[in-house]
């Protein structure tokens, strides 16, 4: 009985410490762009920093920085929100990709719904 308790323990904290290594992988600076509806790229970057399941940083698009706020990790997907200047909160939620490298992101903007890819910059 006490090896089959020893055996799950040990794959439990092999688990643990794997999904740590992973949302730990998300930290860096990101890039990507959105179509705005008037049909120019806007190009937004982050910094990103992850501590357990917390998730801080900075987001800037325009020569506007922003605050991360309210940002939560859990294994490969995260929410955050930011505050532009305006005073517009918004939404995000997205899917980090490890194997690529890249993270799928959506943001919500007064209602009009945003997909964007990130890269990591090198």
């Amino acid at each position: 009985m006490s090896k089959k308790l020893f055996t799950t323990t040990a794959l439990v904290c092999s688990f643990m410490i794997c999904l740590a290594a992973i949302a730990a992988d998300l930290s860096g600076k990101w890039t990507g762009t959105i179509k705005a509806p008037e049909g120019q790229d806007i190009t937004l970057n982050y910094s990103i920093k992850v501590d357990g399941e917390k998730l801080t940083g900075t987001g800037e698009s325009e020569g506007n920085t922003v605050t991360i706020d309210e940002g939560k990790i859990i294994g490969n997907d995260f929410t955050f929100k930011v505050t532009n200047s305006q005073g517009v909160v918004i939404p995000h939620k997205g899917k980090f990709y490890p194997e690529a490298d890249s993270v799928g992101m959506d943001l919500d903007f007064n209602g009009t719904k945003f997909h964007t890819t990130l890269k990591r910059e090198k």
